[in-house]
C-alpha cells in the first residue's frame, strides 16, 4: 500500500451512497412507479418491490460508473469537484468495482425476481447511459445528452414490462415525453455551468455553439414537449388532474423557456436557472398525476 493510499481518507456508506447520484435516482424510481402503477392487470407487492429495488440499483450502478469514467473531467468542474472520486475518498478502481457490481446483481434480480423484458430493458438503459451516452458521445458531441437521454427516459417502460411482460404505446409515450424533456431540462443547467463544462472541455452546446443557439434550441424542444405531454388525456390514458398539471405547468414551462431567450445577466444566468427548476417540477407533476389518478380510480 502506497503511503498516498494510506493517508487517504476512509470512505463512509454515505460517500458510496453519494457514487449512486441518489437525487436522479430518485427521479428514476418515481417515474418507474408510474409505469408500474398504470400498467394494467395485478402484481404482487413483492415482485413490485423487486422491481422498483432493481431499477433503483441499475440507476445508482449507472451513476457510479458515470463518476468512475469521467472522475478527470469532474476533478476541472466546481460542480462536481467535490465528488467521493475526485475528493480523493474513493478511488475510481473502487468505484468501478462497485459500479459493475451493482449493474450485474440488479439485471440478475430483475430476472430471477420479475421477468426477462424487464431484466433486457433495465440491461439496455445501463448499457445506453453507460456505454453510448457516457464513454461514447460525452467528450465527442454536443448532441450527447439528446441521444444520451433515452437512458434516463426508460424506467416507466421497465415497470410496465414489470407487470405486464410485455411493451405498449402507453409507457412508450411516457418513455417519449421524458426524452423529450431530458434537453430542455439539462441545456438549462449547462447555461448557468457554461464555464465549468468549457473548463473540462466538455462539447455541450453552450460551448460549441454558443448560449443564443442553445436558447433556441430550448424553445424548440419545449414546444414540442408541451403538446406530447398533454397526449396521455388526449389519448384516454389520463384524466382530468393530468390534464390541469400538463397544461398548466407547460404554460409555465413554456414561458420559461421564452424568457430564457431574452436572458440578459449572462453571468448569473437567472432565467436558466428558474427554467431548470420548472422542469424538475413539470415532470413530477405529470407523473405525479398519473399516479394519484390510477390510485384513486383503483379505489372507488
Amino acid at each position: 500500500m502506497t503511503v498516498a493510499e494510506l493517508s487517504r481518507p476512509i470512505a463512509t456508506v454515505e460517500d458510496y451512497f453519494s457514487l449512486l447520484k441518489p437525487r436522479v435516482m430518485s427521479l428514476v424510481i418515481f417515474t418507474g412507479l408510474a409505469g408500474l402503477v398504470v400498467a394494467p392487470g395485478p402484481i404482487h407487492p413483492l415482485t413490485a418491490f423487486s422491481a422498483l429495488l432493481c431499477i433503483a440499483v441499475g440507476a445508482g450502478a449507472s451513476g457510479a460508473l458515470n463518476m468512475a469514467y469521467e472522475a478527470d473531467i469532474d476533478r476541472l468542474m466546481k460542480r462536481t469537484a467535490s465528488r467521493p472520486i475526485p475528493s480523493g475518498v474513493i478511488s475510481r478502481g473502487e468505484a468501478l468495482g462497485f459500479g459493475w457490481s451493482l449493474s450485474v446483481a440488479s439485471v440478475a434480480l430483475m430476472l430471477l425476481f420479475v421477468n426477462a423484458l424487464a431484466a433486457a430493458l433495465l440491461a439496455f438503459t445501463i448499457f445506453w447511459y453507460v456505454g453510448v451516452y457516457t464513454l461514447a458521445l460525452k467528450r465527442r458531441t454536443p448532441q450527447n445528452i439528446v441521444i444520451g437521454g433515452l437512458s434516463g427516459a426508460m424506467p416507466p417502460a421497465i415497470g410496465w414490462a414489470a407487470v405486464t411482460g410485455t411493451l405498449a404505446w402507453q409507457p412508450l409515450l411516457l418513455v417519449a415525453i421524458i426524452f423529450m424533456w431530458t434537453p430542455p431540462h439539462f441545456w438549462s443547467l449547462a447555461l448557468f455551468s457554461n464555464a465549468d463544462y468549457a473548463r473540462a472541455g466538455v462539447p455541450m452546446l453552450p460551448v460549441v455553439s454558443g448560449k443564443r443557439s442553445t436558447r433556441l434550441h430550448i424553445v424548440a424542444y419545449s414546444l414540442l414537449l408541451v403538446p406530447l405531454g398533454l397526449l396521455p388525456y388526449v389519448l384516454g390514458m389520463a384524466g382530468p388532474l393530468y390534464l390541469a398539471a400538463s397544461a398548466v405547468l407547460g404554460g409555465l414551462l413554456l414561458w420559461r423557456a421564452v424568457q430564457v431567450t431574452v436572458e440578459r445577466d449572462e453571468t448569473k444566468e437567472p432565467a436558466a436557472r428558474r427554467l431548470f427548476a420548472v422542469t424538475l417540477l413539470y415532470l413530477f407533476a405529470l407523473f405525479a398525476a398519473l399516479i394519484v389518478e390510477r390510485v384513486v380510480h383503483a379505489a372507488v
